[in-house]
């Protein structure tokens, strides 16, 4: 009599599985590497401007839909900032990178392989089977509610 496998805890990811950035990864590999990261997806006017290694400086930031005033550090503002210019996702970049920057542009909203393709222009099968293989790429990872 064959006894059924268990299963696993691991789902394997499918083009509908939603992934994001996964902050924790970054704080438990080398929290350090996130700024100078996130920095390098900054035009280099503005790379140049901001110190990779110094405390974060806090500033006000005002939501043009929303009126709200937010409080962000001079890093996250100036990505959000890049993050708007239409060439901040292009072809030019590394397919980790482009989907990095469609979540730093979305305020990391998980997504699937198949909404990722539409955003990067990359193909979703490409988009899935780099993301779901044994290596994590810049924390992303599947989103676990």
């Amino acid at each position: 009599m064959t006894m059924p496998s268990p299963k696993s805890s691991v789902v394997k990811p499918s083009l509908n599985t939603k992934f994001h950035i996964d902050y924790e990864w970054w704080e438990k590999s080398s929290p350090d590497d996130l700024r100078v990261y996130l920095r390098s997806h900054l035009p280099q006017d503005q790379q140049d401007r901001i110190n990779p290694t110094a405390e974060a400086h806090m500033v006000d930031f005002v939501d043009p839909n929303t009126g709200e005033v937010l409080k962000m550090d001079e890093l996250r503002l100036a990505i959000k900032l890049a993050a708007e210019a239409p060439d901040f996702i292009n072809e030019h970049i590394s397919l980790v990178d482009s989907v990095f920057r469609v979540f730093l542009k979305n305020n990391n909203i998980p997504l699937s392989p198949k909404q990722l393709a539409e955003l990067t222009g990359r193909p979703a099968e490409t988009i899935l089977k780099t993301l779901s293989g044994k290596r994590i790429y810049q924390g992303i990872r599947p989103y676990l509610k």
